[in-house]
């Protein structure tokens, strides 16, 4: 899976045939939503709830991933910030 760059973009995937090589955090955020959705409003069969659920959890690692990355991103600011002041 795709894990964001210093820049705050996606780093390149390592592997071509990975599903999620170009998502963004608010592409998986939404996808993420739209799976929490499915699955509350009941209805699915077992199988259809564990396959969406396991999306769920993918979806959930790329948005921590590019939370974690934007996380050390303001972190790394804000230490040049004291370093200069």
């Amino acid at each position: 899976m795709t894990q964001p760059a210093k820049n705050g973009q996606a780093a390149p995937a390592t592997s071509a045939t990975e599903p999620d090589a170009a998502a963004t955090y608010e592409h998986s955020r939404d996808e993420l939503a739209a799976v929490v959705a499915k699955l509350e409003s009941g209805g699915l069969s077992l199988d259809d709830s564990l396959t969406l659920w396991e999306r769920g959890e993918q979806l959930a690692a790329i948005c921590t991933r590019f939370l974690d990355g934007a996380r050390e991103r303001v972190e790394a600011a804000l230490q040049r910030t004291d370093a200069e002041g």
